[in-house]
């Protein structure tokens, strides 16, 4: 097998540039940068994790914490949301500063690991994603069978991360760390030779698996539920608010898919070119470009809870109530109201009963209930 350093073509974000002359016998580390360029990166990459790791626990404790939160489609934002903020506390920072001078110092179980948890991570994210787009359209399209419960959705999200491991345990089997002077390289050592048929395979294969076909699955499951949509009007106030719930709900997860898209496209094309063609890890701003494309891709982490504090009132509410300790945070009446809510859906063959329990915080004794009949 060919012992110069190849780079490490794998979707685990670990990368390794090459020497112009391939030379392996170096006395000096050509990737090393001035400190300013260090300095403006590292601010950069520390916006990812304080923001992604601040957002999504706060998410986590916004579902956790309050009952009326705890529903299927929260369940696997909650799974999204450990995700976002694993990849971040766990390979951004330790990734961002392999990348910076091209040297390993975190010591080969580190590196197994860096190799193995990102497509762990991604893999959960985008099949909660998808998971939820399904659970959408059954909801809305077959709104008479049976939903997920809530052991059921905890079981589907167990074997979500079963099948993630199993995708990322060749990445973590065949990593290594190799010595070159005077620098230490983390890379996956694919058996063959560079490029050979077992890396092209395997990085097809997880691009297709945690990018192609979940984001084909979504595009289709939210176009018939769209359609749906877009094509029933149902008469009466109750049914618009309804209705305005459900339109407001597809549009957040909607922006949340588009905004992952977005953000990982440049990072497999990157990679997908570098399976076919090394030399692109020679150009001389190769480093730079590798920088910028890792860091829109990382940065898929820390948007979410953002547009979930947008775009629903739920989570604005939670968010306010999780930052109340903030002077400029000012939480109200309507966000406890949000939070404490508890409405639920009873279908029928011809009607939807929708009942509607508040629990008044003055008194434990009193409760208000209104039930509506919403013709479906």
């Amino acid at each position: 097998m060919d012992t110069t350093p190849d780079p490490v073509l794998s979707l685990t974000s670990t990368v390794l540039f090459e020497d112009a002359d391939d030379g392996n016998e170096t006395t000096t580390n050509v990737f090393a940068q001035p400190g300013w360029q260090v300095a403006l990166w590292g601010i950069a990459y520390a916006l990812i994790v304080i923001v992604s790791v601040t957002g999504n626990v706060t998410v986590i404790w916004i579902i956790l914490a309050h009952k009326r939160m705890r529903t299927v489609t929260n369940y696997f934002i909650v799974s999204l949301a450990f995700s976002d903020a694993s990849m971040a506390a766990f390979n951004t920072v330790f990734n961002f500063v392999y990348a910076l001078h091209n040297d390993w110092y975190f010591g080969l179980g580190y590196c197994r690991f860096q190799n193995f948890f990102p497509i762990t991570a991604i893999f959960s994210s985008i099949y909660s994603m998808t998971a939820i787009a399904v659970d959408r359209y059954m909801a809305i399209i077959h709104p008479l069978k049976p939903r997920l419960s809530s052991t059921s959705t905890k079981l589907v999200i167990g074997l979500i991360w079963i099948v993630a491991f199993s995708l990322a345990f060749p990445q973590c089997f065949y990593s290594q760390t190799k010595f070159y002077s005077p620098r230490t390289v983390c890379l996956v050592d694919w058996p063959g030779d560079y490029g050979g048929k077992h890396q092209l395979t395997y990085q097809i294969a997880v691009i297709i698996l945690i990018y192609l076909l979940p984001l084909l699955v979504m595009l289709v499951t939210y176009s018939l539920v769209g359609l749906s949509l877009w094509g029933s009007e149902i008469p009466g106030e109750a049914s618009d608010h309804y209705q305005n719930q459900i339109q407001a709900k597809r549009k957040m997860m909607i922006v949340v898919v588009l905004t992952f898209a977005f953000c990982w496209l440049p990072f497999h094309i990157y990679f997908l070119l570098g399976s076919f063609n090394k030399d692109i890890y020679k150009q001389r701003y190769i480093q730079q470009v590798y920088l910028a494309i890792f860091w829109l891709a990382m940065s898929s982490t820390m948007y979410n809870p953002i547009i979930y504090c947008c775009l629903n009132q739920r989570f604005r509410s939670g968010f306010r109530r999780a930052f109340r300790w903030c002077p400029f945070i000012q939480i109200s009446e309507e966000d406890h109201m949000e939070l404490q809510l508890m409405r639920t859906f009873r279908m029928t063959r011809s009607y939807r009963t929708e009942t509607t329990t508040v629990v008044h915080r003055n008194s434990t004794d009193q409760e208000e209930t209104t039930t509506k009949l919403i013709k479906a």
